[in-house]
């Protein structure tokens, strides 16, 4: 296995140094319920926050804050209580998200993929993938992900799975693989030749695994220290006991989809919270108020003040659509039929909506409120509005309406993928 750099990082930046060959791991804490979820993600948040924007800008690598995450037991919270796990709420796991995406948002990112392959073990793995996979989670290990081809569509020439005696070899190249540079495990969207027909299945792919590369090459404006990069495989052997089906998993009605848009919905909603968090202490202190308003201060002027309550208002309209989303996905995956995951993927899809608008008007107005003080790259307040811009781009949010109105107009159910 080889991690590669970005190109031509800036002198002395911190990703000119090498990446550990392998993340360590430490034991992690067990949290053993909802509350204790909460409580791990609100001390985590409090350590985070501090150098956010450090890293940032700098593009520092988060190593030592992804060790104390999954070292705190918040990786495994999800995975289900017969398997050893607090098998916590929908609406837990996303407020567990967004309370870490306020401190940072590539921070709340990073987990994304980690839950939504546990997920798709949850619903497609066998009992001994489940007690082998989530043995992993449980003892502090990280999953990734590699599910996006480069360039092209045609499934002839996607990542591919071909047999190799007992098991199997994966060729390929993927990106925007979210977490795989920090991973134990790299969860792959591959395709087999199965008697003439193409099937999908999710290989568990070990980071240190002969033949896997890791290139820090995303160079996004926002989420800037996710590793979001590249991730080549090269004649790379696993075993059969680790390829989870995936497509299969689609042709009954699963939460798979639902989840994994809660989670982005999160994240969006966190960046959103922690740039409104940012904009309320420097409209009080820093802020100068506009002539017309005739105050001495620019908290007092009605305007800025009309503002704020806008945004305050959406950012808690946003929160109670994903606190109502977690509870019918939470409904969905206790008895899942047509209609119970088709309830699921719409009541996600309004709250996804909602979070993407709302995260880019709070960062937006960050700016229009703080006045030009608040550009000063110092302070680092355009990490909000890159990083919600950049966020929401995952999967379309017009079409987010076109699924909600479709179906409330024409009782049209949603497709089931995981960008629904």
């Amino acid at each position: 296995m080889s991690v590669l750099l970005s190109p031509a990082p800036a002198a002395g930046h911190p990703a000119s140094r090498p990446a550990p060959a392998a993340p360590p791991v430490r034991k992690p804490d067990l949290i053993r319920d909802d509350a204790g979820a909460l409580q791990a993600a609100r001390r985590l948040a409090a350590r985070f926050a501090p150098e956010a924007t450090l890293r940032d800008r700098e593009r520092r690598l988060p190593w030592a804050e992804l060790d104390e995450f999954s070292a705190s037991g918040l990786w495994a919270i999800t995975v289900p209580p017969e398997y050893g796990g607090a098998g916590v709420s929908n609406v837990t796991l996303a407020e567990v998200v967004a309370t870490i995406a306020v401190a940072d948002g590539s921070l709340g990112q990073i987990p994304q993929n980690h839950f939504y392959a546990l997920e798709v073990l949850r619903v497609g793995g066998s009992d001994a993938q489940k007690r082998y996979f989530y043995e992993r989670a449980l003892a502090g290990e990280r999953f990734g992900n590699a599910l996006a081809e480069i360039g092209h569509k045609d499934f002839k020439r996607r990542t591919r799975l071909t047999p190799d005696g007992d098991g199997w070899r994966v060729d390929g190249k993927k990106f925007y693989c979210t977490g795989a540079l920090y991973a134990h495990w790299i969860p792959t969207l591959v395709v087999a030749d199965e008697a003439g027909r193409d099937v999908t299945y999710l290989a568990f792919v070990p980071r240190t695994a002969d033949g896997v590369s890791i290139t820090d090459d995303w160079d996004g404006f926002g989420q800037r220290v996710t590793g979001s990069g590249s991730v080549s495989f090269d004649n790379v052997r696993v075993e059969a006991a680790w390829v989870v089906p995936f497509l299969a998993s689609f042709e009954k009605p699963t939460t798979i989809g639902p989840v994994a848009q809660i989670l982005h919905a999160a994240i969006d909603l966190g960046i959103g919270r922690g740039a409104f968090e940012a904009t309320l202490p420097f409209v009080r202190e820093r802020a100068r108020p506009w002539v017309d308003a005739g105050v001495a201060r620019a908290a007092d002027d009605p305007l800025t003040i009309q503002q704020v309550g806008d945004v305050a208002v959406r950012i808690r309209a946003a929160e109670a659509l994903v606190r109502r989303a977690g509870r019918i996905v939470d409904a969905a995956q206790a008895a899942p039929t047509e209609r119970s995951v088709a309830e699921a993927s719409i009541a996600v899809a309004e709250a996804r909506a909602l979070t993407t608008t709302a995260s880019l008007l709070a960062g937006s107005k960050l700016f229009e409120l703080g006045g030009t003080a608040a550009t000063l790259d110092n302070l680092g307040l355009d990490r909000f509005w890159r990083n919600a811009r950049t966020h929401t781009l995952h999967d379309p949010v017009r079409w987010k309406y076109h699924a909600v109105g479709n179906f409330y107009l024409n009782d049209r159910l949603p497709v089931r993928h995981g960008a629904l």
